[in-house]
C-alpha cells in the first residue's frame, strides 16, 4: 500500500545500545482529517528484537516492559478495525505469529510483524489489523500511570482527542531497551 509523500515520512536508523546494534524504522504520520495520527511523535518498529521461541516471547515481552517501566499489559490480537488511543501510548510485542498492521487510517503505511518484533506506536496512530496468521498474539502495554481510551475516528471525538494527545507524556524510558533507547532520539522531550 503507498502512501501519499505529504501524509507519511519514513526514516531508517541504526541505534547502539548497550546491548548492541539494533535497526530502527520511524514512521511519522501526520492527521489525514479522520484520525489525528501524531506528527510530533513517529511509530516505531524494532524488528525482531526477541528471538527466543514463540511459546518463550511473552514471558520475554512482560520482563522488557516491566524492566522499562511499561505496565497495563494484555495479550491477545489486533483489532480489525481502525482505533486509536487519545490518552496513551502503546507498545506492542509481537508473541505469536505474524501480521500485516496498517498505522495511520486508509492511506497510511503498513508493517508486517512476526513474533520477535515490537511496535511502538504514538497516542493518536490509527492502527489496525489486516490480516493475521492462526494463532497471532502480541502483548501490549503502556507506559505506567498512562490509562488508555479508544477512539475510532468518528468526528465527535474531535477536538477532545487533539487536546488529549497533546497532553500525553514522554515515556521516561523506550520500552525495549530503557532510557538511552530510540525513543529518546526520535521522540523530542516534553
Amino acid at each position: 500500500l503507498a502512501a501519499s509523500p505529504w501524509r507519511l515520512r519514513i526514516a531508517e536508523d541504526v541505534m547502539t545500545h548497550s546491548a548492541g546494534p539494533h535497526r530502527v524504522v520511524a514512521h511519522t504520520l501526520d492527521d489525514d482529517g479522520i484520525f489525528p495520527n501524531n506528527p510530533r511523535l513517529p511509530l516505531l518498529f524494532y524488528p525482531a528484537v526477541v528471538e527466543l521461541p514463540e511459546d518463550q516471547a511473552i514471558r520475554a515481552f512482560e520482563r522488557i516492559f516491566a524492566a522499562n517501566g511499561w505496565d497495563h499489559r494484555w495479550y491477545s490480537t489486533v483489532f480489525g478495525y481502525h482505533h486509536y488511543h487519545s490518552t496513551a501510548h502503546e507498545v506492542l510485542g509481537i508473541c505469536r505469529g505474524r501480521a500485516r498492521i496498517q498505522f495511520g487510517g486508509d492511506a497510511g503505511v503498513v508493517v508486517e510483524v512476526e513474533a520477535g518484533d515490537a511496535v511502538l506506536i504514538p497516542a493518536g496512530v490509527a492502527h489496525k489489523s489486516l490480516d493475521a496468521s492462526s494463532g497471532f498474539r502480541c502483548l501490549g502495554a503502556y507506559p505506567a500511570g498512562q490509562e488508555w481510551d479508544l477512539n475510532y475516528g468518528r468526528p465527535d471525538e474531535r477536538p477532545a482527542a487533539d487536546h488529549n494527545i497533546e497532553r500525553v507524556p514522554r515515556p521516561s524510558a523506550d520500552p525495549i531497551y530503557g532510557v538511552e533507547g530510540p525513543l529518546a532520539g526520535h521522540w523530542p522531550a516534553s
